[in-house]
């Protein structure tokens, strides 16, 4: 019976969500399932797009995703993405209530990519303040050799709403390869 109701669940959640999909010109599609209450806004910088998912509620969570397209495919395995993305949290998490950077795989529909999670202290325990977050998930996420995500989740809670509505879009998004450069 508890098959049942996920089963149902994900479907319903399916059908309420509403598809975005990122043009990456000539290496592809990203499409991005966001239930209601997000909006994407989109800007460019020196040939780096980057996209930011964001609330058109009160709700107090963000997720940006940085596109990037590589000359060199330098994490063609999962164990050297890993590795980067480990590395690049190191700051991160010196400052943080975990005190170091454990990446965790993501359940991905294409490629593959790792986060990791970082608690703010000064922010632990307190109320939520829109605009200052208590949880921070960064990342990478690595479609294919030309295509290249960074990524970074930020609320009030892992196990919150938001954070899983923007987690769940990051997780269940798909990727259609173009033809290439």
């Amino acid at each position: 019976m508890t098959k049942f109701f996920a089963l149902l669940f994900c479907v319903t959640g399916c059908l309420l969500a509403q598809p975005k999909t990122l043009d990456l010109g000539e290496r592809g599609r990203v499409t991005l399932y966001l239930v209601e209450g997000w909006s994407v806004d989109h800007s460019t910088l020196n040939g780096s797009s980057t996209y930011t998912i964001s609330p058109n509620n009160d709700a107090n969570a963000s997720c940006t995703i940085a596109v990037t397209f590589p000359e060199t495919d330098r994490f063609d395995t999962k164990a050297r993405l890993k590795l980067r993305v480990e590395a690049d949290g190191h700051g991160l998490a010196e400052r943080s209530v975990e005190g170091k950077a454990i990446a965790k795989e993501l359940t991905l529909t294409s490629g593959y990519g790792f986060i990791c999670n970082f608690t703010d202290p000064e922010m632990r325990g307190r109320p939520s303040q829109k605009g200052n977050y208590k949880v921070l998930s960064v990342g990478r996420i690595r479609l294919n050799a030309e295509v290249l995500l960074e990524i970074a989740i930020m609320a009030d809670d892992f196990k919150g709403e938001h954070y899983q509505q923007l987690l769940g879009a990051i997780e269940g998004m798909e990727f259609r390869p173009g033809a290439g450069r």
